[in-house]
């Protein structure tokens, strides 16, 4: 960035352009630079790195007010709004200086950033070069109190432009339900592998077919940015695309280099 002009941020989401925490981290956004919404014009939670390829992609203007320089809705996935911004918005050689996404309604902590619309919108950010961060409310209400997770996402964004994120990483920030007065600090995780106890409901239609509706899920430990959260700190936890590093293809080659399709390995490969 240069002084000449102020910073460009990208604004993406998973709930929604009209959903309530992007409208609070898009205003909060102003305060820093130019802010360009770009998100979906309808919710998309859940949809994890899904990107469109069957079906067209439309991009909008839309009116979202609260300071911001451009707002446009999209039809697609929170990662086709990030590849549409890239590619359309700004193009591939004028890349916003800061993507940030959320507030999302709900915790995306643990494996949860698999799943989830926010995240990956944040780690395709990431994957374009640009410095990214996902922010995360633990309250799924709609009209979510979030002031103080726009207290948290104000200290990490000023943060990150002063002293930017190492390549490919964003991080992922998840603030704690609670009053602004009774945040305690922001404190680094590492990111946990807990997983979703999956259950389902099985219903029947009215003409007597089987059909299944997943209840709301719960955790299995360890989730380890929880005890953090429940402590009334905001978790933050740097996070990449999970792509095979140099380290495990070493670690594979002694294995597999001496198998053939008939002979498979018989050395196990060492986490």
């Amino acid at each position: 960035m240069t002084s000449e002009r102020r910073p460009r941020i990208a604004v993406i989401n998973d709930d929604g352009i009209t959903a309530k925490g992007i409208q609070s981290l898009a205003e909060a956004m102003t305060d820093f630079g130019d802010v360009y919404v770009i998100a979906p014009d309808s919710p998309q939670s859940g949809m994890g790195h899904a990107v469109t390829f069957s079906s067209i992609l439309k991009l909008h203007p839309f009116e979202f007010g609260r300071g911001v320089t451009e707002a446009r809705a999209c039809s697609g996935t929170p990662v086709d709004c990030v590849k549409l911004a890239v590619a359309e918005v700004f193009g591939e050689d004028n890349l916003p200086d800061l993507l940030v996404s959320g507030i999302n309604h709900g915790s995306n902590a643990s494996i949860n950033v698999i799943y989830s619309g926010t995240m990956s919108a944040a780690v395709e950010g990431a994957m374009c070069g640009i410095p990214s961060i996902g922010f995360s409310l633990l309250d799924e209400r709609w009209d979510a109190d979030f002031s103080a997770s726009v207290e948290v996402a104000k200290t990490v964004v000023r943060s990150v432009l002063e002293h930017g994120l190492p390549s490919g990483t964003c991080l992922n920030v998840n603030i704690p339900k609670v009053a602004k007065e009774d945040l305690k600090g922001i404190r680094i995780c590492r990111q946990a592998m807990g997983h979703w106890r999956d259950t389902f409901d099985q219903r029947a239609t009215p003409g007597g077919n089987p059909y299944y509706w997943m209840p709301p899920l719960t955790n299995a430990p360890p989730l380890v940015a929880i005890p953090t959260i429940g402590c009334a700190a905001s978790s933050t936890t740097p996070t990449r695309a999970r792509i095979p590093t140099s380290s495990l293809c070493k670690k594979a080659t002694p294995v597999w280099s001496p198998c053939s399709l008939t002979s498979p390995p018989t050395t196990p490969l060492e986490p």
